[in-house]
């Protein structure tokens, strides 16, 4: 029976690796196929060139003016990523195999959650604006619900990977199911969870700066403004602010996750 489920899984395996050679295959193909002239002038290269000598030196005269965009790109960054963390965490006990109260309800959540991933940030961020009109709040919005699909799929990862041991010992002393989640399956994916919910804060932070583009506000909305007036010395500035502020949310990060390793 096992060998039989080996097998399975291996012919599974080599399909799925046939299919990721042929795509692979095919896409080095395509590229060339469709850019060749673009590929073969030189003209990306002399363009790259030509933007980049425009934007030397950067005009760091204006940077006052970042105050209140760079809070803006920081507070839509931290309550998209709040606002995910809040609907994500406890719809994953109901997309994790072991702990939903049925097949068919996991299913339907997953689904939940692939559906908010496979929208780009860019696209709800547009539709949010349509709707919601200018400012953070569209990017807020943007940014947590593609964050509830990324979240989601991750703590339900970490839950469905704890110790059936623990949980099946809890249960055996008459706990109930709520009793397997407080006390076994919440203190093992703790520390993963706050390091999920890091990484997603500082993937916002990025990415706030790009929903900006579209009429989110922050950071982004000043870089897409310059763009539009050929500012290329203003946009390098930016670019540099923007850079240091990553670098610092990088940074804070990595601080408390390795105080939750050390723990």
């Amino acid at each position: 029976m096992k060998q039989e489920k080996k097998k399975k899984q291996d012919k599974t395996l080599s399909i799925c690796a046939l299919i990721g050679a042929i795509i692979i295959i095919f896409s080095l193909i395509y590229t060339p196929i469709v850019s060749w002239e673009n590929l073969t002038t030189g003209n990306i290269l002399m363009n790259f060139v030509g933007m980049i000598g425009e934007m030397i030196p950067p005009d760091f005269s204006s940077i006052q003016e970042l105050g209140t965009p760079i809070v803006e790109t920081l507070v839509m960054s931290v309550v998209a990523t709040i606002l995910a963390v809040i609907i994500a965490f406890p719809l994953s006990f109901l997309a994790a195999h072991n702990i939903t109260p049925h097949s068919i309800i996991g299913t339907i959540v997953k689904a939940f959650f692939s559906a908010l991933r496979s929208i780009p940030e860019l696209i709800m961020g547009v539709i949010f604006v349509a709707a919601a009109g200018f400012g953070i709040l569209p990017g807020i919005l943007a940014l947590g619900f593609h964050s509830i699909g990324m979240l989601g799929k991750f703590y339900a990862e970490a839950i469905e990977k704890t110790d059936a041991g623990l949980n099946e010992a809890i249960s055996a002393c008459g706990g109930s199911k709520f009793h397997v989640i407080i006390f076994s399956v919440i203190p093992q994916i703790f520390s993963h969870s706050i390091d999920y919910s890091l990484y997603r804060w500082e993937y916002n932070f990025r990415a706030s700066t790009v929903v900006g583009l579209i009429g989110a506000g922050g950071v982004g909305f000043q870089i897409i403004a310059a763009l539009r007036l050929i500012q290329y010395k203003k946009i390098c500035a930016i670019l540099i602010v923007v850079f240091a502020l990553v670098q610092l949310v990088d940074f804070f990060g990595n601080v408390i996750r390795k105080h939750l390793i050390d723990a």
